[in-house]
């Protein structure tokens, strides 16, 4: 690895209706969930399934794609890259985001609907 990049490809199911917001300067951006599964056995071996949550942003073109095709409980693949932003509420907290911003997204699961970007 001469290079070490901000790269995450996941593969999960859509656990909300994507947030579609048309902006003013015309670009279009896309925000939604995914679930990932990882199962194992434990000490007693039984089976545990640790569920994790993902926010996805997707912008132009990709947040095209998933306007037309993606809705909650459709399995996805995507590729992207990490980032963390923080932002004030209303009542004065701050929170953190970490989210996946998408450069390439591959619909699953479904015949002939395959799109990737």
């Amino acid at each position: 690895m001469s290079t070490l990049k901000n790269k995450v490809q996941l593969i999960g199911n859509v656990g909300n209706e994507p947030e579609i917001t048309n902006l003013e300067s015309g670009k279009k951006v896309a925000k939604f969930s995914i679930t990932t599964n990882e199962s194992y056995k434990d000490s007693k071996g039984e089976k545990v399934t640790n569920t994790q949550w993902h926010n996805i942003v997707a912008w132009g073109k990709i947040a095209e794609i998933v306007e037309k095709y993606v809705g909650k409980g459709k399995e996805v693949a995507l590729e992207g890259k990490l980032t963390s932003r923080s932002y004030e509420t209303k009542e004065g907290e701050n929170k953190y985001v970490t989210e996946v911003v998408v450069d390439e997204i591959l619909l699953l699961g479904i015949k002939g609907d395959n799109t990737t970007e």
